[in-house]
């Protein structure tokens, strides 16, 4: 009997001691030193968390890799998490990158690096900004009679709204040792949309607004000459990323306890996207090739099924 009594009461004292940090259930004056929590439990401690190292692939078991580039648009239903004021990946990116915990590198290309995609020249903060067309601005300070007394440069307002599409480079490796067939990213890059004035000089909207990069947008039909492809304004390197985006939390609109970092997304691959490219001895995008918007589409759902069907038919049921 007194082993029970002994056991109820130790399960009464873990009991309240557990909820004493988790809920709030303040009966007195919360002193300064001990804010209450904003909730009814602690949430994980995302800044803590650490990056999971991927899986060692060594060079002789790679069986087979297909290098493919992929674009996806926030503004779509699947990919509004990316997109939340709370979070957003541009934000993400962009505070790192100022900050000098991430690293830009230009897509430039060079004879080096014919595709801009290497990570062969790194980018300065200043110049990130610039790559926006967020350059600084002269200010110039007047007196009472209008004339010139000083100036000085102010740097321009980015817009993180103006950033609705990313581009990711990915391969899609097959290791015969651990007989897995997975993709593992490699770089990710903002996009710059043109903007038809720039081109035109008159209207405001955005070429093919709405619409995939590499699918003409019905204000463009009319006059194929002056559709403009989006652009990367940089790359970064995603298993540097990887360090910074595991402690950034990701929110839903359907569930604040989500308990998901970026670098959990894009690991678990919760997003929706299109091929715009793959590895070919031409170095083609499937624009070059492919005219019609409707028939790149169902291109790159030839290639991603191709990847899919590579896959299956490497197994005997």
């Amino acid at each position: 009997m007194k082993v029970y009594v002994f056991l109820v009461s130790m399960f009464i004292v873990l009991t309240t001691s557990a909820q004493q940090g988790n809920l709030s259930n303040s009966t007195t004056p919360i002193t300064a030193e001990e804010p209450p929590v904003d909730g009814y439990y602690v949430k994980s401690d995302i800044l803590g968390r650490e990056v999971i190292p991927y899986p060692i692939i060594r060079p002789t078991d790679v069986a087979y890799v297909k290098r493919i580039w992929r674009e996806f648009d926030i503004r779509e239903k699947m990919n509004s998490l990316y997109a939340s004021p709370k979070s957003r990946l541009i934000d993400v990116i962009m505070e790192a990158v100022l900050a000098g915990e991430l690293t830009a590198y230009d897509p430039t290309p060079t004879e080096d690096d014919p595709t801009g995609d290497s990570f062969k020249t790194r980018l300065a903060p200043d110049q990130v900004l610039g790559r926006f067309g967020t350059d600084s601005t002269l200010v110039e300070e007047f007196d009472e009679n209008g004339n010139v007394v000083a100036s000085h440069f102010e740097a321009a307002t980015f817009n993180p709204e103006d950033i609705v599409r990313f581009r990711i480079k990915e391969d899609w490796i097959f290791d015969k040792q651990r007989s897995v067939f997975e993709p593992r990213i490699i770089g990710i890059a903002p996009l710059i949309t043109p903007k038809i004035d720039e081109i035109m000089g008159g209207a405001t909207d955005d070429i093919g607004a709405g619409a995939p990069a590499d699918v003409p947008s019905m204000g463009a039909a009319d006059n194929p000459s002056i559709a403009a492809d989006a652009y990367p304004a940089f790359w970064i390197y995603f298993p540097e990323a990887r360090h910074v985006f595991i402690n950034k939390e990701v929110t839903s609109r359907q569930n604040d306890a989500t308990g998901l970092s970026y670098d959990d997304v894009f690991i678990k691959r919760l997003f929706a996207s299109y091929i715009v490219k793959q590895s070919n001895p031409e170095d083609l995008r499937i624009r070059d090739y492919i005219d019609n918007g409707l028939n790149r589409l169902y291109e790159a759902e030839r290639i991603k099924k191709g990847l899919v069907d590579f896959e299956q038919d490497l197994w005997s049921y």
